[in-house]
């Protein structure tokens, strides 16, 4: 559900950025609450997700050195 919200957010404020950049005359503060909108979703969604695991750190170190 959160991830959902999160997605919703990041779609929100990518979209509210492109409009009140699109248009002739720019709306700073329209953008600037798009571009805050837009990272409240990322910090939301990056904060969901795992780091890798210290298997897969492993493996990947022991690929490197051969």
């Amino acid at each position: 559900m959160k991830n959902i919200i999160s997605y919703l957010l990041i779609l929100m404020g990518g979209s509210i950025a492109i409009y009140a950049n699109a248009t002739e005359k720019q709306n700073v503060m329209l953008l600037i609450i798009g571009i805050v909108t837009l990272m409240i979703g990322i910090y939301g969604l990056n904060r969901k997700l795992s780091s890798k695991s210290v298997e897969a750190s492993k493996t990947h170190n022991q690929e490197e050195e051969e």
